[in-house]
């Protein structure tokens, strides 16, 4: 009989999880504004699907890492969260509707979330 062995991942920094939650929040978010998109910006509904899912995966993926590689997943998690950001913007206009505010306030915590675990203070 075979039997894998698995050794559990050292838990995340103080922090990770709730910014991993609130990105899937916001990418949840962001893709119900990404399929209302008219045809005439289906390039940049395009692109935010593939920014804001980019962010839960990355800081996910982070997270099971160690060192200079969970560093680099969380940096593109900060810049995903960046582009999500102006590609919501783009497509919602100068009067984005309560769920986009939502979504862009998520980002920005997730950003703020993400700064921290990259520059972690004294």
């Amino acid at each position: 009989m075979n039997t894998t062995r698995t050794t559990p991942l050292p838990p995340p920094p103080a922090g990770s999880l709730t910014a991993h939650r609130l990105a899937l929040e916001a990418a949840q978010i962001a893709i119900a504004v990404a399929r209302t998109a008219p045809p005439a910006l289906r390039s940049v509904a395009e692109q935010l699907l593939r920014a804001a899912a980019s962010v839960p995966a990355n800081l996910a993926e982070g997270a099971g890492r160690t060192g200079r590689d969970r560093r680099h997943h969380w940096r593109i998690a900060y810049g995903s969260a960046l582009e999500a950001d102006t590609h919501l913007r783009l497509l919602t206009g100068t009067t984005p509707d309560a769920r986009t505010v939502e979504a862009l306030h998520l980002f920005d915590r997730v950003r703020a979330m993400t700064w921290r675990l990259l520059h972690p203070g004294p």
